[in-house]
C-alpha cells in the first residue's frame, strides 16, 4: 500500500468496537466490557483486527494498580491478528493489509481492534494459528530470553522451574529440556503434575497448603544428592523466594521472573554470600527485545519450534472477551492450566474500510 493510501485507510469512518477497559484500579470486577470507538492507526501505527489476546500475569499488575498506567485503559499485553490499515510511515517494516501479525509487550489486546506500533509487530507463519501465536508469543519469548540469557541452561545441569504447569512454565520446562536440563518442576495438584512430566520435568514435586513432608528445599536437594541446583526460574514470588534460594548450589541463580504471590521483600545482600556466592536477577522481556532485530529473533524462535513440534502449547483455554474479569480471577487463584486467550465476539462490529 502507498503512504497516500495508507492515509486515506486511516482516516476511514472506523466505527465502534467492543474492549474491555479498566476505569480505575482494583480487583477483576473493574474489567468493564464496553463499545468504544476504534481506534485509528497513528504514524507508524497498524490497526489489528484481533483474533485472539494472550492473558498475562501483567495484565493483572496493571488492573490492580501495581503497575500504574494512564486511565481509563484498554488492557491487554499480548494479541495476533490481522492487519486492517496502515498510518503514515509504516512503510519500511513491510507490512500490508491482509498481513497475519502478532505482538507482546503493546497494551490495547483486550478489544476487537488495536492500534499497534508497526515496529513491535512480528509475521505470523501460515503454519502457526491466530489463537497459537496469541498464546505462545509472549510467554514463549520469555522463556526463551530465561534459559538463553538470564541463566544460559547448559546440558546435563539440574534447574527448578517454580509453578510449571502454568502457560510460562510448561514451556520453560520445554526449552530448558530441549537444552538438555534437568529439570525438578513444582506444581500443586495431581494434574498439573501430569502436565509438567508431559511438557518434559524429569522430577516433580508438590507445594501448597495440601502438600506434605519436607520444605521444598530439602526436597530438591535430596533429589541432587545434596547438590541443589544450578537455577531456579521463580514467578511466584514472595511465597517461594526462600525456599528458591535455599535450593541453589554454590554460585547458583535465582531468576526472579514474577511475583504472582507478591513482590519480595527486599533482600540483604549477604544471603547471597552465606548460600555460596548466589546470583540474583529480576529480568523483563522490555529489556531483551529492545531492537526489531532482537524481537525478530526470539519470535522467529518461538513459532519455529512450534512448528517443527519441539515446543508444545500444553493447554490453552478460550474464552469469549467478556469473560475477561473471570479470566483474571481464575488466573489469579491458580486455577488455570496453561494459557487463557480471549476471543473477541462474532464480527458484529461494523468495521474500518480498508481501501
Amino acid at each position: 500500500m502507498s503512504e497516500a493510501g495508507a492515509v486515506r485507510t486511516a482516516a476511514a469512518d472506523a466505527g465502534t468496537m467492543d474492549a474491555v477497559v479498566l476505569r480505575e484500579p482494583g480487583g477483576p470486577e473493574q474489567l468493564r466490557f464496553e463499545r468504544r470507538p476504534v481506534p485509528r492507526p497513528g504514524p507508524g501505527e497498524a490497526l489489528v483486527e484481533v483474533a485472539a489476546a494472550g492473558v498475562n500475569f501483567v495484565d493483572l499488575y496493571l488492573r490492580s494498580g501495581r503497575y500504574p498506567v494512564p486511565l481509563p485503559a484498554v488492557l491487554g499485553q499480548e494479541g495476533a491478528g490481522t492487519v486492517r490499515a496502515l498510518g503514515p510511515g509504516t512503510d519500511p517494516h513491510g507490512l500490508r493489509v491482509g498481513d497475519r501479525v502478532a505482538w507482546a509487550n503493546v497494551r490495547g489486546a483486550y478489544a476487537r481492534y488495536a492500534a499497534v506500533p508497526a515496529e513491535r509487530l512480528v509475521p505470523v507463519p501460515a503454519g502457526i494459528d491466530d489463537r497459537t501465536a496469541a498464546a505462545a508469543l509472549l510467554q514463549g519469548m520469555t522463556a526463551h530470553y530465561l534459559v538463553h540469557d538470564s541463566h544460559p541452561v547448559r546440558p546435563g545441569q539440574d534447574v527448578l522451574v517454580q509453578a510449571a504447569a502454568g502457560g510460562l512454565g510448561l514451556l520453560l520446562t520445554q526449552w530448558a529440556t530441549l537444552l538438555g536440563a534437568r529439570v525438578i518442576a513444582t506444581v500443586s495438584t495431581a494434574h498439573k503434575e501430569e502436565l509438567a512430566r508431559r511438557a518434559g520435568a524429569a522430577e516433580v514435586v508438590r507445594y501448597g497448603p495440601d502438600a506434605a513432608g519436607p520444605p521444598l528445599a530439602e526436597q530438591v536437594r535430596a533429589l541432587t544428592g545434596g547438590a541443589g541446583v544450578a537455577a531456579v526460574y521463580d514467578g511466584v514470588g514472595a511465597a517461594t523466594f526462600a525456599q528458591s534460594l535455599a535450593a541453589l548450589r554454590p554460585r547458583g541463580t535465582l531468576v526472579l521472573h514474577g511475583a504472582a504471590s507478591g513482590p519480595v521483600d527486599p533482600v540483604d545482600p549477604a544471603l547471597l554470600q552465606a548460600g555460596g556466592s548466589l546470583f540474583l536477577t529480576r529480568p523483563d522481556l522490555t529489556h531483551h527485545v529492545r531492537d526489531r532485530s532482537e524481537l525478530l529473533v526470539r519470535a522467529g524462535a518461538v513459532f519455529d519450534h512450534l512448528a517443527r513440534g519441539m515446543l508444545r502449547l500444553e493447554a490453552v483455554d478460550d474464552r469469549p472477551l467478556r469473560e475477561a474479569a473471570a479470566a483474571h480471577a481464575d488466573l489469579a487463584g491458580r486455577r488455570v492450566l496453561g494459557k487463557v486467550v480471549l476471543v473477541p465476539g462474532d464480527g458484529a462490529d461494523r468495521r474500518p474500510a480498508a481501501r
